[in-house]
């Protein structure tokens, strides 16, 4: 039997299940994680840290008489698990009874996992040595163009994970997933002129991985281009998103149509459902289903199915996305979302247009390509956006030079009415992603 074949981990869930409801539980819930990982750093051609390890954890949720309380351990022993309902159960009456807990009452479903793509078994034969030079080879390449000056290192990680979840209701399944990455950060230029940037390839299945010659000539390409940047005038234009910044900004608009920020009142978008917030050509979707992507999953942590929602419909609100509290606190229907004890994206994205990303830029006068922001100012209540960044600066529908020292400032209701153009390069590349995208205008503060 391998590590990843766990009938004793589906035994245990139901031996908790049953103990806890001898205790009183009216309702209980089990989630049970086995897990492996590695992760190597490689700076300089030196190897910074490197880890490899496996980990069993378990996460409970218990309610009684309305009243929630939740507990994890990572020591599995029976006795130990006991002693922790035991302690849910008091720490439960301690808590004030909320009308709106409890566990999702679900039909009894088989799930078939193997056609969504979720593991990839070659993961685990990976030689650890074939790890560290795949890392060792991305910086290499990277710092082989004498225009990079300093590394911030190159990761090489896997993980191969299997959840079991139960719970008193009957439910009671369990699925395994893989995931790998390659990453590297590195600087360019000299004291005075330093610039960095970084680049990534995330996959759940190791044949799908960029190799380390793009994941490093991508992040050179990213860095060098923000060499000698130069300041502009506070204006008014065009922005460009990369599919990083739309990505980014998909990333906030989430925030705001997820259930539990709306119940609290915390999005701007709370009065929205059903009403226009965008132009005609928008349509978002969250997608639990796409084989193979980064964010598909058969059920959410709370074991409710996960499918296709559309969110934005030509510009209409569809669906707010909930978990089972956020969508009884709303009188809506659980969408699949639940992550732990909050809201998470599956595959969350904005549907790709048909323009190249070349020809966006072709048919811009004069404008900014945003590639990287930094700090926080988003404030979902008002859907007010106001961050420092860097871009590159376009005139004549090309580009003309970098630019840094600047913020960009708007509101996500109005960009959301002033996405024009769409891109065709709409890749999942994380479980929030957007194609490129071009903002009829927004301010850009400079000097």
């Amino acid at each position: 039997m391998t590590r990843h074949e766990t009938p004793e981990l589906r035994v245990l869930a139901e031996r908790l299940l049953s103990f806890g409801r001898s205790q009183g539980a009216d309702e209980i819930e089990v989630s049970i994680l086995d897990g492996i990982e590695f992760s190597v750093d490689v700076r300089l051609g030196k190897i910074e840290n490197m880890v490899e390890a496996g980990s069993r954890y378990l996460g409970l949720r218990l309610i009684k008489d309305n009243k929630t309380a939740y507990a994890t351990s990572s020591d599995l022993k029976m006795e130990t698990l006991e002693r922790l309902v035991k302690n849910a159960i008091h720490r439960a009456s301690l808590a004030n009874p909320d009308e709106f807990a409890g566990l999702p009452v679900l039909k009894q479903r088989e799930f078939d996992t193997s056609t969504l793509g979720l593991f990839d078994p070659s993961i685990l034969d990976l030689d650890v040595h074939h790890k560290i030079a795949l890392a060792t080879e991305t910086e290499k390449i990277a710092l082989s163009d004498k225009r990079i000056t300093n590394s911030h290192g190159a990761n090489f990680e896997t993980k191969v994970i299997n959840s079991v979840l139960a719970n008193s209701h009957g439910f009671i399944h369990e699925y395994k997933e893989s995931f790998c990455s390659l990453s590297l950060g590195i600087q360019a230029g000299k004291t005075d002129n330093k610039v960095e940037d970084f680049w990534s390839s995330t996959s759940r299945h190791f044949h799908e991985l960029e190799p380390p010659e793009k994941v490093g000539k991508i992040a050179v390409q990213r860095a060098v281009r923000q060499l000698n940047p130069q300041k502009i005038k506070t204006q008014s234009v065009p922005v460009i998103f990369e599919p990083t910044m739309t990505s980014w900004l998909l990333g906030f608009l989430f925030g705001c149509i997820s259930g539990m920020a709306v119940y609290q009142k915390l999005s701007f978008l709370s009065d929205k459902l059903g009403k226009k917030i965008g132009n005609e050509n928008i349509a978002v979707y969250d997608d639990g289903q796409m084989t193979g992507r980064l964010g598909t999953r058969p059920y959410d942590s709370e074991g409710v199915p996960t499918g296709r929602h559309c969110v934005i419909e030509k510009g209409t609100l569809k669906n707010f996305l909930c978990n089972t509290y956020a969508g009884k606190k709303l009188d809506l229907p659980s969408t699949g979302n639940a992550d732990g004890a909050g809201v998470g994206p599956n595959n969350f994205f904005l549907q790709a247009g048909e323009k190249s990303p070349e020809n966006i830029i072709q048919n811009t006068e004069k404008g900014l390509i945003l590639i990287r922001t930094i700090g926080h100012g988003l404030n979902p209540v008002t859907g007010d956006i106001s961050r420092g960044a860097f871009g590159l600066w376009v005139e004549n529908g090309e580009i003309v030079y970098p630019v840094s020292e600047i913020t960009i400032a708007g509101n996500l209701g109005t960009i959301l009415n002033q996405i024009e153009e769409l891109g065709n390069d709409l890749e999942f590349r994380s479980s929030i992603c957007g194609p490129t995208i071009k903002i009829q205008e927004l301010t850009v503060a400079g000097k």
